[in-house]
């Protein structure tokens, strides 16, 4: 029995392009109920059949407010201008946009995670010091997802190995990077997740 629900499409013109958008209700068991998390799914239409994909965890502060801790915004309008530029191009891609707010420890606790980071802590640190691990992410969705559009082989758009590994288990994975530029509030920032995560940076 799947543990997902998906909505209709619609059309999503943006200031990158125009795509199509549909949204994944997972239902994950927690607490004896079945939680929804929604995800959102943005891609070109038609799409290649190696599409270029970029699965990218939300993260408000840098999605939405530009913050300059953190490289999240910046590879987000990235992803989606090269997301674009493949379609002109006839290749296509996608966009998994996945509810996994700071590396899945959620909103309140990354809050308290950045107010950590402030006093000096770096953001594994702050992480592991709140009782969480440096990465708590759950790609299971993405391979419903994949499924779903019958894809089999992505260019992923990633610097993290780990993310290769996990998108492994469901498509053939080639790795394009996203590099985006660095700033003086994320410096260390992306030093961590070079030096302790392995980001390929």
């Amino acid at each position: 029995m799947k543990n997902f629900e998906v909505s209709n499409r619609a059309k999503l013109p943006t200031r990158f392009g125009d795509f199509f958008i549909q949204c994944f209700r997972e239902l994950r068991p927690e607490n004896g109920c079945q939680c929804p998390v929604e995800h959102l799914v943005v891609w070109s239409d038609p799409l290649a059949e190696i599409p270029l994909v970029r699965v990218h965890s939300e993260c408000l502060t840098g999605d939405v407010f530009g913050s300059q801790k953190c490289d999240c915004g910046g590879e987000l309008a990235l992803a989606m201008e090269k997301i674009a530029q493949s379609a002109k191009e006839g290749q296509g891609g996608m966009l998994i946009y996945l509810r996994q707010e700071g590396r899945g420890i959620g909103l309140f606790n990354k809050v308290n995670a950045y107010a950590l980071q402030d006093k000096g802590y770096d953001t594994v640190e702050a992480n592991e010091a709140l009782g969480f691990k440096s990465d708590n992410r759950d790609y299971a969705i993405v391979g419903d997802i994949l499924e779903y559009y019958g894809i089999k082989k992505i260019r992923l758009l990633t610097n993290n190995p780990r993310k290769i590994t996990a998108m492994g288990q469901y498509a053939e994975v080639i790795r394009d990077s996203i590099i985006v530029p660095s700033n003086c509030y994320n410096e260390k920032y992306l030093a961590t997740k070079k030096s302790k995560l392995g980001h390929l940076l």
